[in-house]
């Protein structure tokens, strides 16, 4: 079964920057993707990006381009989510979701439990 375990959050000041890490495992097809989001208690989960492991080809929501850069390490089956000139709304936890035997569509399968970013100074 697919796993996925988020890491790296933590407390960043405003204007800093945080790479926040989704180590997975259990896929069964070679070709899966993975996708960041984000939830800020009382409102509805959002999508950041995803990353397809065909080709490593990327998408990403239109409003939050920019900031935000998906990647993936293959050889230590991790992708990342680096976020750049953070802002006190980007204060939420952050999770990855997985589909198997896919590319980047919507309905993931697989989630992660999640990291909590806070931006303050």
């Amino acid at each position: 079964e697919v796993q996925l375990v988020e890491s790296g959050g933590g407390l960043v000041q405003p204007g800093g920057s945080l790479r926040i890490s989704c180590q997975y495992s259990g896929f069964t097809c070679d070709d899966y993707a993975i996708g960041w989001f984000r939830q800020v208690p009382g409102s509805e989960r959002k999508g950041i990006s995803c990353i397809s492991s065909s080709d490593d080809s990327t998408v990403y929501t239109e409003s939050l381009k920019g900031r935000f850069t998906i990647s993936r390490d293959g050889a230590n089956n991790t992708v990342y989510l680096e976020i750049n000139s953070l802002r006190h709304e980007d204060k939420a936890v952050y999770s990855c979701a997985a589909h198997d035997c896919s590319n980047c569509l919507p309905g993931f399968d697989y989630w992660g439990q999640g990291t909590q970013v806070t931006v303050s100074s």
